[in-house]
């Protein structure tokens, strides 16, 4: 039953019929906005189901914590799990602990490092993150030609969380297309991990400013990076219009910031979607169905260009 799809298994998803399920789910962290969209998406869904109940755990970055509120719902006789995993290098245990117990168990949005060897009765619904980074890395590099760098331009990036496998993909992808002639013009000049916050891109830009390099782009990870790189690069006076910055997940923040003319590039990622997926997966796995072990639904490139299609879908 191990099948890769590209979007279509999540229409079949949303289809499924619930009888008294209830549904226990582990998120990463409630204190982030892009999850916060996400776990929306899971409570929207239950919501319009009759005898849906799901109980939402913060684990607050701690994978221990994490560890524990599956075995407590596992104990507690839940019909199947959701997990935004902590690790994902750490979700061998998690797997193995549902697995036990004979509870379906989903992961949701960040792939987990056993993705390949699952059991049946668990899944993952996320979007490719080979197509994130690319697409932000790509319309860069586009942009920085078209303002007549394409003889050398220099940029920063900045990484998500390292024990993260959307991070470690994402910068992947931005070497691997600086890495095409097309792009290879492009200079990084440091690679520091932010871990998805807007303080710590800040206070990151902030340094990388004292230095004095002459910069032309900063690519970061997620929005929440760019912002806090924008932030800084505007307190220290400079135009927004000699610098272009991306970031990854089309969030409310990185709309607004784009409609100002500050942020130039981002990609959206179906928060909502990815979470109403998840539920309907672990649903479908508790009622005993069969159901695609990755569910992909796809990034989009949002630009100043295209900005007005995505103003509402977060």
């Amino acid at each position: 039953m191990k099948k890769t799809i590209i979007a279509a298994g999540l229409a079949s998803l949303l289809s499924t019929a619930a009888i008294a399920e209830d549904i226990g789910v582990s998120m990463a962290l409630f204190d982030d906005n892009f999850l916060t969209v996400l776990r929306n998406g899971i409570e929207a869904s239950a919501a319009e189901m009759d005898g849906v109940e799901v109980q939402i755990e913060d684990a607050q970055n701690d994978l221990a914590r994490q560890l524990d509120q599956i075995n407590n719902f596992i104990a507690s006789g839940v019909d199947a799990i959701i997990v935004n995993p902590v690790d994902t290098s750490a979700t061998q245990a998690m797997t193995a602990a549902a697995e036990a117990a004979g509870v379906p168990l989903v992961f949701v949005n960040r792939q987990p490092i056993n993705v390949d060897s699952m059991p049946d009765n668990q899944a993952f619904v996320a979007s490719n993150e080979i197509e994130s980074g690319t697409l932000e890395t790509f319309e860069i590099c586009k942009m920085l030609r078209a303002q007549g760098l394409g003889g050398g331009a220099r940029a920063y990036v900045m990484m998500g969380e390292l024990s993260n496998q959307a991070a470690v993909q994402r910068t992947k992808d931005i070497q691997d297309v600086l890495g095409m002639d097309m792009c290879s013009f492009i200079e990084v000049i440091d690679q520091q991990t932010a871990n998805w916050s807007r303080e710590q891109a800040n206070s990151l830009m902030t340094n990388w400013l004292s230095s004095g390099e002459v910069f032309h782009a900063v690519i970061a990870n997620n929005d929440e990076m760019a912002l806090g790189a924008i932030q800084a690069i505007k307190a220290a006076g400079i135009d927004m219009a000699d610098v272009v910055v991306g970031g990854v997940d089309a969030t409310q923040d990185a709309l607004s910031s784009m409609q100002a003319g500050e942020l130039d590039v981002t990609v959206f990622q179906n928060a909502a979607g990815q979470g109403s997926g998840a539920l309907n997966a672990a649903i479908a796995l508790a009622n005993g169905e069969e159901v695609e072990q990755k569910v992909y639904i796809p990034f989009e490139l949002v630009t100043p260009a295209n900005i007005e299609g995505y103003l509402t879908q977060n």
